[in-house]
């Protein structure tokens, strides 16, 4: 609350005003100092009062909140606030949830009900569950005696323990997973050992966790696969994605969550069986033959598109959830394009999107709004044109307001001084197709340092971006260039199975300029450095919370030409690389995973802790850094759900490898090794005597 500096002084006759005037106001200033301490001690006394409730306190509160309520300190709740850094918080923050602590005294009277450990999946770790009692799923033997009495309770038992229906295309389908409802035999094995992990037993229950974020496209464009015009895919990559189930809020707080209450992939039997729960504006998915005119869904047909062998009849479209693929019929192609919602599955606010992010805060500035069949170069024209007689437009922002496909050829030229961010609105997510324009020069997106005007070296911001089909060109006279929430798809684009097709080509290329990288939060290949490194002191590198992706290990994914050593000063927090690295020197590497061989040409500076890289790496000192077994990935192709994402079988110094104990790589601020920690030990509090409950990771 903003409030009058001078109060206090207003409140002095004015008389004295007037004679503390004629000295210089001594007495004025006085009194400034004095308002301002009691704003402080004000300001904090309200704080006093908000940290009495769970609601409204601080974050560092919450603890002693919870002790006043006989709530169970988490481990790592103690380091984390003695820390008292920003890491520290978020992970008191993630570990002392407010809503754990809010349902303390509710969740012990609910104590062994399979709702209640739904409910402390989503307050203790953040993540969707369902929870199955596998005593129901055993196969049973009826007594003859209940055979014909006229009991609902026995009646209710028949259906139990019997032998598969093969009819049940339905039930099959769903065999094995967190909604099967077949009846299975004994598993010995307990449901919380570490060796082998059983499930259908009498006093076994089990928690499916959802890890996977379902993200959403709206109205985004498709991509049509062929020339007929009748195949699409709903990635604009050209790539197939499993569709994943927006989900819906459960009725009640003792619902047992269905399908469509997690992010779980959409099955087609389940499409074809409630297409009513899945297809439509505002629900898991929709096709648009214009914009916002949907295909009816009576014309929408569940199918199996694998080889694009189906063919709809004419007035029918055909859908594949699980491919994510779209067929029409031959003579009734749209002539006017098609677009698509839809749900794809990814594990943190990383590569851009619709979720929300912190716009640039660079202020005032000019800004160019770009829509869908606007040309970006005639934004950045316009931008040309109004600095050169207003210097006060030199710092500008071109906004992609639409989450539109972009094809064309882009050069941007920055003269000193300039300050220029190309960033995607708030819920939209602009994708840059970089074709192949001219055969006899590079068709990559080019930043060109003029060298022209007075001031500091020109910034650029990409903010929010995809950007497929070439790289980024850096060259001349730039300052800094900043890739924040955006994605540079490693190896220019995909093929169908997320292969890329251009796997030796960079992303990002600095070519003979001085700037500066810093990526924050994003999704791109390889970094090619090729500068003259007579003229041009080393470039600075920095990445954090990001991906570097050469597509393999045994693919340079920082390099100069000729496999050289990059004329680069490497520098990573928080991040995962498949790919070698090849630099001049190193600086700071932290909590990450180097997943190829990392040689350092400059080893008497810069440090690596908390890492995980190969043996044969030659790096500066190390410092807790892990050589073992390789980290294992639940997908390494760009495209793919859990792409990035550590899997379950990881080794447990990789998995828990940082140094606050949460793993290494992009996704360390998920902290999910704790969440997890955390989540065991509410289970084990809440759940029954003789009964164990057990935690099952769907994806």
């Amino acid at each position: 609350m903003t409030r009058d500096a001078d109060r206090l002084y207003n409140l002095v006759p004015a008389f004295t005003r007037q004679k503390d005037i004629e000295q210089g106001g001594p007495l004025q200033a006085l009194l400034g100092v004095i308002t301002e301490q009691a704003d402080i001690i004000g300001a904090d006394l309200d704080q006093l009062y908000s940290d009495w409730f769970i609601e409204t306190c601080q974050d560092w509160v919450t603890p002693y909140l919870g002790d006043l309520v006989g709530y169970r300190m988490l481990p790592g709740s103690d380091e984390a606030l003695s820390a008292g850094t920003d890491e520290g918080n978020r992970l008191l923050a993630a570990i002392a949830s407010r809503r754990d602590v809010a349902h303390t005294v509710g969740n012990r009277r609910r104590k062994g009900t399979l709702a209640l450990l739904e409910q402390l999946a989503a307050d203790v770790a953040a993540w969707p569950a369902r929870a199955v009692e596998f005593r129901r799923l055993l196969d049973v033997t009826q007594a003859v005696r209940l055979h014909g009495r006229d009991s609902r309770a026995d009646s209710r038992r028949l259906h139990r323990g019997r032998l598969v229906d093969l009819h049940a295309v339905e039930a099959l389908d769903r065999l094995d997973g967190p909604f099967d409802e077949l009846a299975h035999g004994v598993d010995v094995r307990r449901i919380t050992s570490a060796r082998g992990q059983g499930r259908f037993d009498i006093g076994e229950v089990g928690l499916y966790l959802w890890r996977l974020r379902p993200y959403s496209i709206t109205q985004g464009p498709a991509y049509c696969q062929d020339r007929s015009r009748t195949q699409f895919t709903f990635s604009i990559l050209g790539n197939d994605t499993p569709l994943i189930t927006k989900p819906v809020e459960e009725p009640s707080p003792t619902h047992i969550a269905d399908e469509t209450n997690v992010p779980a992939f959409v099955r087609r039997q389940a499409f074809a069986a409630r297409p009513a729960q899945y297809y439509g504006p505002g629900k898991s998915f929709c096709v648009y033959r214009a914009p916002n005119k949907p295909v009816p869904l009576t014309q929408i047909v569940p199918a199996d598109l694998s080889g694009w062998r189906y063919t709809p009849r004419r007035g029918q479209v055909a859908v594949d959830p699980v491919l994510g693929r779209i067929a029409f019929p031959a003579r009734e192609a749209p002539d006017d394009g098609v677009w698509v919602d839809y749900h794809y599955g990814f594990s943190d606010d990383t590569g851009g999107g619709e979720y929300e992010r912190v716009l640039d805060p660079e202020f005032p500035a000019t800004v160019y709004r770009v829509g869908e069949g606007d040309r970006i170069m005639a934004a950045v024209e316009k931008w040309c044109e109004d600095k050169t007689t207003d210097p006060a437009k030199r710092t500008a922002v071109i906004e992609f307001t639409e989450s539109a496909a972009f094809s064309e050829q882009l050069e941007i030229p920055l003269d000193h001084g300039d300050r220029l961010t190309l960033r995607a609105a708030s819920g939209v997510r602009p994708v840059l197709r970089l074709l192949d324009w001219y055969g006899n020069r590079p068709d990559s997106l080019r930043i060109l340092g003029t060298g022209k005007g007075s001031g500091s070296l020109p910034r650029i911001v990409f903010d929010g971006l995809l950007i497929t089909g070439r790289g980024v060109r850096i060259q001349g006279e730039v300052g800094q260039v900043v890739v924040r929430h955006s994605t540079l798809v490693p190896g220019w684009s995909l093929d169908a199975e997320c292969c890329p097709e251009h796997e030796e080509e960079a992303s990002l290329e600095l070519f003979d300029t001085p700037a500066c990288l810093q990526v924050e939060r994003s999704i791109l290949g390889t970094i090619l450095v090729n500068v003259d490194e007579t003229h041009h002191e080393p470039n600075q590198i920095w990445l954090s919370d990001s991906i570097l992706d050469a597509t393999g290990n045994d693919v340079a994914a920082l390099v100069a030409p000729g496999e050289r050593h990059a004329h680069a000063v490497f520098n990573a927090r928080r991040t995962t690389v498949f790919g070698q690295i090849r630099a001049h020197a190193l600086g700071l590497v932290e909590n990450s995973v180097l997943g190829g061989k990392t040689v350092i040409a400059r080893r008497q500076v810069g440090c690596v802790r908390f890492c995980w890289l190969p043996a044969e790496s030659r790096t500066p000192r190390q410092f807790h850094c892990g050589h073992g077994l390789p980290p294992l990935f639940t997908s390494v192709r760009y495209g793919t759900p859990g792409y990035a994402q550590l899997a379950q079988g990881c080794p447990d110094e990789i998995r828990r490898g940082a140094e606050d104990g949460s793993e290494l790589g992009a996704f360390h601020d998920l902290f999910q090794p704790q969440r997890e920690d955390n989540l065991r030990a509410r289970l084990d509090e809440y759940t029954p005597a003789g009964c164990d409950a057990g935690i099952l990771i769907v994806t």
